[in-house]
């Protein structure tokens, strides 16, 4: 299982939802939703942004955990 760790990134880089949604080109509604990991994919190109102005590599922000090693830290992100 993936996961998502963008909220840890964006609380570290201390950048608001709305700001990085302006920055990256994509709606608060669809960078919320990979923020809590309720997406079931995501483009390239849209991590490719992210990762540019967070300064931070694709994977600092997914995880991968074998199944039934989540917890409640854990957000699902599936790939």
């Amino acid at each position: 299982m993936i996961i998502t760790r963008l909220d840890r990134i964006m609380a570290d880089r201390k950048i608001g939802l709305n700001e990085l949604a302006e920055k990256v080109g994509i709606t608060n509604v669809n960078l919320s939703k990979l923020k809590t990991g309720k997406v079931v994919a995501i483009r390239f190109s849209t991590l490719n942004e992210i990762c540019k102005v967070l300064k931070c590599q694709p994977g600092d922000i997914l995880e991968y955990v074998e199944e039934g090693e989540e917890n409640e830290e854990n957000i699902g992100l599936a790939l």
